[in-house]
């Protein structure tokens, strides 16, 4: 990941595992809180900008020589125990594109409504998306990917702006937080968002 730009860099991975760790943490009962820091740690390791389809087709058998070693170093076998599985599918399911699709399809299943590991982390990547960081991040990305700030209306490339990605996803997050205490971040975090953005 060394080579992905700031919006998703080690400090945006190490945002999230603290969220969605504190997050976990907060619930009762609990979730699995290595299932949730693993998925949390490695959730932006296949994001579809970055790296080829094909390599992200099959979380699981991508992750499973990590898996295995973490039987051989720390004697923990998530392969065994199934929680390799989960951690793959929850990382598999993680991103905003994705739930959209899926919802969209009619293809979100009980799983997806059931398992809190994967709302913690869905919504600490979501939480990090606004907010302060999450409008440097924007601004972040946009840049690197030479993607306009703000166009007329008028414009081809007026649908892929900035100010749209605000309208299209990040006006959106908070409603579409999954956890209490997300909900509660959110509620703080999207008044910074409409702040900046309606500003």
């Amino acid at each position: 990941m060394a080579r992905y730009d700031p919006s998703h860099d080690k400090y945006h991975v190490q945002r999230v595992r603290r969220t969605a760790l504190s997050l976990a943490q907060s619930l009762s009962p609990t979730p699995d809180l290595l299932t949730v820091e693993l998925a949390a740690l490695l959730h932006d390791v296949l994001d579809k900008k970055y790296v080829a389809a094909s390599v992200a087709a099959d979380p699981y058998t991508f992750f499973s020589p990590f898996f295995k070693s973490m039987a051989d170093t720390h004697g923990i076998d998530l392969i065994a125990d199934g929680r390799g599985l989960v951690i793959a599918r929850v990382i598999d399911n993680v991103w905003w594109s994705t739930e959209k699709k899926l919802r969209e399809a009619g293809k979100w299943t009980d799983w997806h409504d059931q398992c809190v590991e994967l709302h913690c982390v869905q919504d600490a990547d979501r939480l990090d998306a606004i907010g302060a960081f999450g409008v440097m991040r924007c601004a972040a990305y946009s840049t690197v990917t030479n993607r306009p700030l703000h166009t007329p209306a008028e414009d081809p490339q007026h649908s892929n702006t900035a100010i749209q990605h605000f309208h299209d996803k990040l006006l959106n997050i908070r409603d579409r937080l999954k956890t209490e205490p997300g909900k509660k971040l959110g509620d703080k975090r999207h008044r910074v968002v409409c702040r900046r953005s309606l500003s």
